[in-house]
């Protein structure tokens, strides 16, 4: 039966199922394996930043363009479009399986809006750092 996103026990219960998903998927599976250790503490990071995001209240200080550009870097500068319509995928059935409503709506949205802004900074800081190393 599917419920609205009403608290942070449900982020947390879609963080938790979203990511269990990112976890075996073929794709992002070895990346998200290979970078997060401690899968605990990032659920609750994850957490307080969708729970930022879906309720406004100010839980979540970190800096995710950063962090992704970091991870691409890791990744030899091999992510692209297909990593993030995998991930959005992922995110939108994981949606879609448990959850309906106007928060659930708004978790689309903010996905894709902060997946196309992450996605287009991860390649414009591939050029800065092509431009230093010239």
């Amino acid at each position: 039966m599917k419920k609205n996103i009403e608290s942070r026990e449900d982020v947390f219960f879609l963080v938790n199922t979203f990511y269990s998903k990112v976890r075996n998927d073929k794709l992002l599976g070895p990346i998200f394996n290979r970078i997060i250790t401690d899968w605990e503490t990032h659920m609750e990071l994850l957490t307080d930043f969708w729970e930022t995001n879906l309720f406004f209240e100010r839980k979540y200080f970190g800096n995710p363009l950063h962090t992704h550009v970091e991870v691409d870097k890791k990744c030899s500068h091999t992510l692209n479009e297909l990593h993030f319509g995998t991930w959005l995928n992922l995110w939108f059935q994981t949606l879609e399986e448990h959850f309906e409503g106007e928060v659930a709506e708004i978790a689309k949205n903010r996905a894709r809006a902060m997946g196309t802004f992450i996605h287009l900074n991860i390649f414009n800081a591939r050029k800065k750092d092509q431009n230093i190393s010239q």
